[in-house]
């Protein structure tokens, strides 16, 4: 396994510190499955994806919302 101090990674530059946060979201992101939830997360998300069935066009995607906080 990898082993890096915090003061490692504290002498790291911003920009390799965000790199390192990028990569290692992506990361997480390969394997969903892996990242464990709470069942209140899971009703939140269960309750969230049945209002979106049920009406689709009251949501906005995120390509939208992007959209719209910068044009704020």
């Amino acid at each position: 396994m990898f082993h890096v101090s915090y003061p490692d990674l504290l002498g790291l530059t911003a920009a390799e510190r965000i790199q390192l946060v990028e990569d290692l979201w992506d990361s997480l992101q390969a394997f969903p499955e892996s990242i464990p939830i709470t069942m209140a997360q899971k009703k939140e998300l269960d309750r969230r994806m049945a209002n979106h069935k049920k009406s689709p066009k009251s949501f906005l995607t995120w390509e939208e919302v992007k959209k719209g906080l910068r044009a704020a």
